[in-house]
């Protein structure tokens, strides 16, 4: 097998600008272009504008560089972090192909690229890039692992006409997940939705490249199959299978694992009792991930990362004013005055599979674990792993409500912030990956 290339999706406006960085050249002519570029929808076409020329085109473009290795592009205002607390726009730089594609009445800037080099952005853009060695070995593993088996999902998915399931819901239930459903076009996403790739504006170390370079095509198999390896910032002591997240599927190699050397000393982790989530959120157990060290901390937190202060043990309050806006404007349903949160089902990270959403005027049960979060937060709750607390009561309306939560993100598969304590601990690549991932090999692809 050859390294394949792989279809990024980066930005998705009505209007793009672009610079071309060198000789590119038009597919399917002659023709080259260099310099400030714009692109926007013209009765139904794409225009592509340079100073005072502009060319219609009916769908798509695709402009090749004329040498790979020397030149680039620059797509400005790509939001990161999109409907997260650190949501913000950034000007970003890339190597390889360029491609428009009209979708409705938005143009979608695809960028075609080597699988390896994509993956060195990848480490150097979910986390720091000067990172250590064996993290970002295991890391740069683990992503290509993801990317290459949501290719083989993506292929299977169209050549069996599949349905690909992502919510059920009722008058009384909203059951919803969030996976691959929005990639049609491309393969991934450049976001946190699927894995961060900032293109070469976050490639800037020998270390990242050398974490590729010595781990080229490895992947990681569970049997046949290369892993669907998941990965988020912070466990919080915990990690959590698959189908608590995700499609109601199990695989045998994201299973919940306790981050430590050892099961913690004097809890019960057995969440199904809210007794036994509510002493484990409230406290700090032991975990590779319970760390406040700022050396480790800096090797997975990029700057805007580290605006956040509490991960592993964290707090949020609302108001009852404010609660039920949120609610309201999230859900877009009018719950009334909000009465009682009650966990209905709990992974076993202690993160939350199924919530029941009590108000004066209505009363549903909400999942999955990213639903849950964003019901409750105007961006993303940083975990679904939460217990709740009520202030005073007037006339049986609580006025407060305080969230105690655990972790960042959905728990599942690599602890990016464990892994990096145990890299800087002296565990090695293959070491990290055996503790988050069980029941899998190693093998190199090409």
């Amino acid at each position: 097998m050859n390294e394949p290339k792989i279809s990024v999706g980066i930005l998705f406006e009505k209007k793009i600008k672009f610079e071309l960085h060198g000789n590119f050249r038009i597919k399917g002519s002659q023709q080259f272009l260099s310099g400030i570029c714009k692109a926007k929808i013209v009765n139904d076409k794409i225009e592509l504008s340079q100073n005072d020329t502009a060319m219609l085109f009916e769908n798509e473009i695709l402009l090749v560089p004329s040498n790979h290795a020397t030149e680039h592009f620059t797509l400005r205002d790509v939001t990161i972090g999109v409907k997260f607390h650190w949501e913000r726009k950034e000007k970003q730089s890339f190597k390889g192909w360029l491609k428009l594609l009209r979708i409705g009445n938005k143009i979608h800037a695809i960028n075609i690229v080597p699988l390896e080099e994509y993956l060195t952005s990848v480490i150097s853009s979910e986390m720091s890039a000067k990172g250590t060695l064996q993290l970002l070995k295991a890391h740069a593993i683990v992503s290509r692992s993801w990317v290459m088996a949501q290719i083989v999902k993506a292929k299977k998915i169209k050549k069996e006409n599949l349905e690909h399931e992502t919510s059920t819901q009722n008058e009384d239930e909203i059951i919803r997940w969030y996976d691959r459903e929005d990639h049609e076009h491309f393969d991934v996403c450049a976001d946190d939705h699927c894995q961060r790739y900032q293109g070469i504006t976050k490639i800037y170390t020998d270390i990242s490249k050398l974490a590729v370079n010595e781990t080229r095509g490895l992947v990681l198999m569970s049997g046949e199959e290369i892993c669907d390896a998941r990965f988020s910032k912070s466990c919080g002591g915990i990690s959590e299978a698959f189908e608590n997240i995700w499609e109601p599927k199990h695989y045998n190699y994201l299973l919940p694992v306790v981050d430590y050397k050892y099961e913690p000393e004097n809890y019960t982790i057995d969440f199904s009792k809210e007794r036994n989530a509510r002493k484990w959120i409230l406290s700090s157990p032991p975990a590779f991930c319970n760390t406040i060290d700022k050396e480790v901390l800096a090797q997975v937190l990029l700057d805007y990362d580290q605006e956040t202060t509490d991960f592993y043990r964290w707090k949020v309050e609302y108001t009852q004013t404010e609660i039920a806006e949120l609610v309201k404007e999230k859900s877009k349903i009018d719950f009334g005055d909000i009465l009682d949160f009650i966990p209905l089902q709990r992974g076993a990270s202690a993160r939350l599979i199924k919530l029941k959403v009590v108000g004066s005027k209505k009363t549903m049960i909400i999942g999955k674990e990213l639903e849950i979060r964003k019901l409750l937060s105007k961006s993303h709750l940083y975990s679904s792993a939460i217990v709740f607390d009520k202030g005073d009561e007037v006339n049986g309306v609580p006025q407060k409500f305080i969230l105690h939560g655990a972790g960042w993100g959905h728990g599942a598969g690599l602890c990016q912030i464990g892994a990096a304590l145990m890299a800087q601990s002296g565990f090695f690549f293959d070491e990290i990956l055996s503790h988050y991932y069980k029941n899998t090999t190693l093998k190199k692809n090409y």
